[in-house]
């Protein structure tokens, strides 16, 4: 028993000895080594140059901060601060509990590595040599970093080394300042401006003594229970003699729990933030203006929470303007209260509603199929396709005859603009709009003769810039939120005769009050052209116009797609469009009408469908001197049913709630409907007829009961 407890005491002893062992080579190499010839260290100011924070800036066009972002997620870092900007009590807490001498050496405590050494020798570890200087150098050099829990020997000798260095070429102030800049505190808190704003909310200039006491005591441990911290800060405040009331240490001990972290101090802009700050920038321009970007901001965000008792929870704005190109205000969404804060609603494609049809009617123009003054029928409409009978309506489901195309864009009828897409054409339209910008289009035979209305999706973005192109006289280009970035790509998409009748038409109060009135959303105190949309089901509500120095787009929805309730564009995009637009011209009462493009002649017209005489713009070589209805009556035919149509009786359906309803186009009072030579009332009316199986035949018969039109279908 006595030969095994003394091999054990024997073996103990080896082992400690092994254990001292890199701790005794520490001291040997620092008698060998020169230890005052390493590497010349970086300079202070290179460091605090080069600091970069976890958070950047997105600034406005006069470097105004407009969005603060966090970049750096492994991380959380604010700016550097000066050591004047820090609290006293800081800075002595934190010398007290690393360095007590750090003002009388010259980056190495001799003292306190000669009694690490000793105690290493006696068993209790080597530890507590390490100064503030030591641990900057840990900081500054990567060689350096701490790899499986301890340095080894070679870069506990080249941190002495380093430390040594650094105190030759930086003043302690420096030093310092730099420590306290690039330490961990707590968690992810990096620097004390992190750990000060992190867990007490405060500027550093601002640390109470308990408070400065618990911060030093994290240095050493960033991670220790809140309790372990409390007890080593009291502990501190009596061995340094830094007095401290008991319940404010306790009360400051509550802040070291999670969550850590700081609120941004602004937030304007997060989606095009996102875009344009990437790790380690601090801060980058871009053409926002920030007072319009605020603005813009909150009269969407009050107007989507007004609409929201009708099912509205989200909406997007964007202003640019129409010379450069450049983005003035871009709202992606309403922030906190959207149903989905991370869409960016500026980019994701809706469907448009009328929002298209003004550059249908600039295709139609520049063709020379339609001049400003052409009577288009605005009358029941139905044509068979392949997935059945598309039958458009109005908005108002009011139908007004013969309209001119002035007043059929300006109102916004529906039925015109598929007749003018019938005209022009799916595929020559389809094509505009890929030149307009719009990306991911089908081709027009996908949409068929809905495309007129909006059926394709299109985002804000791009439809902002349509709408800019017909500002610029037809020229397209790209937009940018880049100050430092410009685009040289045109293209020439409209003539600027085309493009200045459809910017007319967009702008005359007259035309447009047959379905809005004169005083609307849409009447600015300045010349602007503006058109409304609302998609199908009324999941989509827009608001798209121009000055002559900005285009201005606001959508409202719903992100996941549900429709609104009995919102249009009126109700809901418009309030914010014309807010918006009276924000950017504040100082700027506008332009008048611009002068006439070439090409572009004023010629008077008899429109007989409004009774009067009237000036309108002109194609050269268009112009008429009348535009009169059509002489020939017959031209009422039978709608629907078209011919040899097959109805389908539905075997789910009682027989008595399934109804068909004959239509011509136009209604006329003086015509009557016939069914297999049986009168069933006037065809200014559409008859609910209860179909019934087998062969039919449908007339129209004037007052002597001639065949006007007449069509066979069947029943099965």
């Amino acid at each position: 028993m006595y030969q095994i407890g003394r091999n054990t005491k024997n073996t103990v002893k080896k082992t400690r000895l092994i254990h001292f062992l890199p701790g005794v080579l520490i001291a040997f190499a620092l008698v060998l080594l020169n230890l005052h010839g390493g590497s010349a260290p970086p300079g202070f100011d290179h460091v605090r140059e080069t600091f970069a924070g976890s958070y950047a800036v997105l600034l406005d066009r006069h470097g105004q901060p407009v969005h603060e972002l966090r970049t750096d997620l492994s991380r959380r870092a604010l700016d550097w601060t000066g050591l004047a900007d820090i609290s006293p009590a800081l800075v002595k807490a934190v010398v007290a509990c690393e360095d007590r001498r750090f003002f009388g050496h010259r980056g190495v405590d001799w003292r306190s590595l000669g009694g690490s050494i000793v105690r290493g020798l006696t068993g209790r570890g080597f530890r507590g040599a390490s100064t503030i200087t030591m641990q900057l150098a840990g900081q500054l050099y990567p060689e350096l970093a701490v790899k499986k829990g301890r340095r080894s020997p070679g870069q506990k000798i080249r941190q002495l080394r380093a430390a040594l260095a650094i105190e030759k070429s930086w003043t302690k102030d420096q030093i310092l300042e730099t420590y306290l800049n690039l330490i961990f505190f707590r968690g992810e808190l990096q620097g004390i401006a992190a750990a000060a704003w992190g867990l007490f909310r405060k500027s550093p200039g601002g640390l109470n003594q308990a408070e400065a006491l618990l911060l030093a005591c994290l240095i050493r441990s960033p991670n220790a229970p809140a309790g372990q911290v409390v007890g080593r800060a009291s502990r501190l405040a009596m061995t340094a003699s830094l007095p401290v009331n008991e319940d404010e240490l306790n009360a400051a001990g509550r802040n070291l729990s999670p969550p850590y972290g700081r609120r941004p101090s602004v937030q304007l802009a997060p989606h095009l933030a996102q875009k344009r700050l990437k790790a380690g920038v601090r801060s980058r321009r871009s053409t926002l203006e920030a007072g319009l970007q605020r603005y813009a901001a909150e009269e969407l965000r009050q107007s989507v929470a007004e609409l929201s008792t009708r099912n509205v929870r989200d909406g997007a704005l964007l202003a640019v303007d129409n010379a450069s190109g450049e983005i003035l205000a871009y709202v992606a969404n309403t922030g906190d209260t959207a149903s989905a804060p991370y869409v960016d609603g500026v980019m994701a494609p809706r469907q448009t509603g009328s929002a298209l049809k003004p550059f249908l009617y600039a295709l139609a123009i520049d063709r020379r199929i339609l001049t400003a003054a052409s009577l288009l029928d605005d009358s029941p409409l139905e044509i068979p396709t392949g997935r059945g009978i598309y039958r458009p309506e109005n908005y108002d489901r009011r139908f007004r005859g013969l309209v001119t195309a002035r007043a059929a864009l300006a109102s916004s009828l529906n039925i015109p603009a598929v007749r003018t897409l019938m005209l022009t054409g799916e595929e020559a339209f389809a094509e505009v709009l890929g030149r307009l910008g719009i990306r991911d289009l089908q081709e027009g035979s996908h949409y068929g003769l809905s495309l007129a209305l909006g059926s394709a999706s299109v985002s804000l973005y791009e439809l902002v810039n349509a709408y800019r192109a017909l500002a610029n006289g037809g020229v397209w280009s790209p937009l940018t939120d880049d100050p430092d970035r410009k685009s040289e790509e045109r293209k020439t998409v409209f003539s600027p005769a085309a493009a200045f009748i459809v910017s007319d038409i967009l702008a005359d109060r007259e035309a447009r009050s047959g379905t809005f009135g004169l005083e609307n959303p849409l009447a600015t105190r300045f010349r602007s052209s503006v058109k409304t949309g609302t998609s199908k089901d009324m999941r989509d509500n827009w608001c798209v116009g121009y000055s002559g120095r900005y285009t201005v787009g606001v959508w409202v929805g719903n992100f996941p797609g549900e429709p609104m309730w009995n919102v249009s564009g009126m109700s809901g995009a418009a309030p914010v469009w014309m807010a918006v637009m009276n924000q950017l011209h504040r100082n700027d009462p506008g332009q008048a009408a611009p002068a006439l493009p070439p090409g572009v002649v004023t010629a008077e017209v008899m429109v007989e469908t409004e009774g009067r005489r009237r000036q309108e713009y002109f194609l050269n070589g268009t112009q008429q001197a009348a535009m009169v209805r059509p002489a020939v009556t017959a031209a009422v035919r039978i709608a629907y049913p078209a011919p040899d149509t097959i109805i389908a009786l539905d075997p789910d359906i009682p027989p008595d709630r399934q109804k068909v309803f004959f239509r011509t186009a136009p209604p006329d009072a003086a015509l009557r409907w016939a069914l297999d030579g049986r009168d069933i009332g006037p065809a200014d009316s559409a008859p609910a007829w209860s179909p019934v199986r087998g062969k039919h035949a449908l007339a129209l018969v004037d007052a002597e009961n001639r065949v006007v039109d007449q069509v066979l279908f069947s029943v099965r």
